[in-house]
């Protein structure tokens, strides 16, 4: 899928045009200023929109466009991720405001929010986890089960959602899921079953079952699913940390440490830390690496 090839998003010089969809959800009255291209991203076109309100106070708002069905489920996926978000800490994501579809262009769909003028620096460890950790402990499964009322996309790849009350249960369901697009998309691999087999049969019940026996429970928590450095920024006039491009779910609050383990992540060792000075490692606290391993998966 070429999202590339998108004609939903002109930003040359001077553009002034918006799709009467993307209108509707802008404040009343505005008058658009400028539209222009802004940030990156492997599947979408992203800009910001500028506006002039009724009384000439500037303001501005970013746009993700995509195309076909698949575009369709990854801007509501997205929209209801950062909306959850928003609802539980709102100073931690930009403002959703809309997803839509394009009146004047067939199959093509957008996601709009508030814009935030963002550096790309890395936050301090402490002060970005003290908020991660209140996402996660604030938050409230409306179920009290893991899962979420949408499909959520890892990139363009949809995550396993279903609500379950066990967390082995959902997290292998999901590793499942995963396994099975891997093996649909690049074949079968004996060498894979094998691996595969192991690791459902031996490893996901030793690292994940004894979190929910003798007592012990898990609580659901809002994760935001994608959290990798390129997907948190430094507020510019506020200087507050700030995530977005958000693929949530209700999850071990572990589980969003897994993204921070591979090298290339820059949320390394220190982050982990960090958060462990806000909240208690779930017990037994001696299984915690190895399930980070696992989560990493």
């Amino acid at each position: 899928m070429n999202y590339n090839a998108i004609d939903g998003l002109k930003s040359e010089a001077g553009n002034t045009k918006i799709d009467p969809a993307v209108l509707r959800e802008l404040p009343e009255g505005c008058k658009v200023i400028s539209i222009e291209n802004h940030g990156v991203s492997f599947w979408a076109q992203t800009g910001r929109i500028d506006v002039l309100l009724r009384d000439d106070t500037p303001q501005s708002f970013f746009i993700k466009v995509l195309s076909k069905e698949l575009g369709m489920n990854m801007t509501r996926g997205e929209f209801q991720s950062i909306s959850a978000m928003y609802d539980v800490l709102p100073k931690f994501v930009p403002r959703p405001i809309a997803c839509g579809t394009y009146s004047t262009i067939p199959n093509t769909h957008f996601l709009l929010c508030e814009f935030r003028d963002m550096t790309d620096d890395m936050p301090d460890p402490h002060e970005f986890t003290a908020l991660l950790s209140k996402l996660h402990q604030k938050s409230v499964s409306p179920t009290g089960k893991f899962g979420f009322h949408i499909t959520t996309y890892a990139g363009n790849l949809p995550q396993f959602v279903g609500w379950e009350e066990s967390w082995e249960i959902f997290f292998s369901k999901s590793m499942r899921q995963a396994l099975d697009l891997e093996i649909e998309r690049k074949g079968p691999s004996e060498e894979l079953d094998v691996l595969s087999s192991a690791l459902f049969e031996k490893v996901i019940p030793r690292l994940l079952r004894p979190l929910e026996s003798d007592g012990r429970t898990v609580k659901p928590s809002l994760v935001h699913g994608d959290l990798w450095y390129a997907n948190s920024g430094i507020d510019v006039n506020t200087d507050q940390p700030l995530v977005f491009d958000a693929c949530s779910f209700y999850a071990h609050n572990e589980y969003e440490f897994g993204q921070w383990q591979p090298a290339c992540n820059r949320f390394g060792d220190e982050y982990v830390a960090a958060y462990n000075t806000f909240a208690q490692i779930s017990p037994p606290e001696e299984d915690f690496q190895g399930r980070l391993d696992l989560y990493r998966l």
